[in-house]
């Protein structure tokens, strides 16, 4: 397949998937996706990821590692259904809360509910907003966490800048996002399950394959592992690393705000 991913210098402004669009006219096209799949959103993560996606949410909370007292706080971005959230609040024994921000009140819909089926509205705040305008004041968090959301940002650079800015002195960037596989013989064959294997599946369990299509198309234009880490120090974060997942696949980035 040709090489589609864009550099630590952007590019992912005005590409829906492979397509090129107008500039401002990405945001709502991905807007109509997540409406699609906001029901099935765990559903689509497990054909995505082979059921992996848990396991990769569960150490990307690890690494977090929320302390248990009350006082801290955290702002999960793109996290409507309220994955990554949950598991936070759950890791701290119901000491953290966290803001839970998505710009799809779809999604957030989703996480609402699921939230007071777990009693945990106490511990969780829903905010419909953008990544890329974020309605907070400065230093207002001790953690950001975005998982699977980053790459459906037209304007990653803003978005990663107003992650800096929320930021406490201190605090923690996290960034879980689907990657370039590094494993000889893996890449072919994830390749090969990404787009002729996902969109067919998407069509059959949920009746439209076109939003897995933009999606898995998403997932090959986005930075390789080191050009995003770039990216991430570009905005201002210290201590930038990031982890492989199942031969990269996935990655967990972080960054500190020093």
């Amino acid at each position: 397949m040709p090489e589609h991913r864009t550099t630590a210098q952007g590019g992912m402004e005005q590409s829906f998937g492979f397509r090129t669009v107008d500039a401002g006219t990405k945001q709502p096209l991905v807007d109509e996706v997540f409406h699609k799949v906001a029901k099935r959103y765990d559903l689509m993560n497990d054909i995505m990821s082979a059921g992996m996606h848990r396991v990769w949410k569960d150490a990307m909370v690890s690494a977090l590692n929320p302390p248990k007292r009350a006082g801290w706080t955290s702002l999960d971005v793109a996290g409507g259904t309220g994955d990554i959230a949950f598991r936070i609040v759950e890791a701290s024994q119901r000491k953290a809360h966290v803001t839970v921000l998505d710009i799809n009140g779809s999604m957030l819909s989703v996480g609402r509910e699921r939230a007071e089926k777990r009693g945990l509205l106490d511990n969780l705040d829903f905010v419909e907003a953008n990544a890329e305008a974020l309605p907070f004041d400065d230093e207002r968090f001790d953690a950001y966490t975005i998982a699977f959301g980053i790459r459906n940002v037209p304007r990653i650079d803003v978005a990663l800048a107003e992650a800096w800015r929320v930021l406490k002195p201190g605090g923690r960037f996290l960034c879980l996002e689907f990657s370039e596989v590094e494993m000889p013989l893996l890449d072919r064959a994830y390749e090969a399950w990404s787009f002729n294997a996902i969109p067919a599946i998407g069509k059959m369990v949920a009746g439209d394959g076109e939003p897995y299509r933009y999606l898995v198309e998403s997932i090959a234009k986005f930075p390789k592992q080191a050009d995003f880490a770039a990216m991430i120090e570009r905005a201002g974060f210290e201590r930038v690393t990031f982890r492989n997942f199942t031969g990269g696949i996935a990655a967990l980035h972080s960054g500190w705000k020093l």
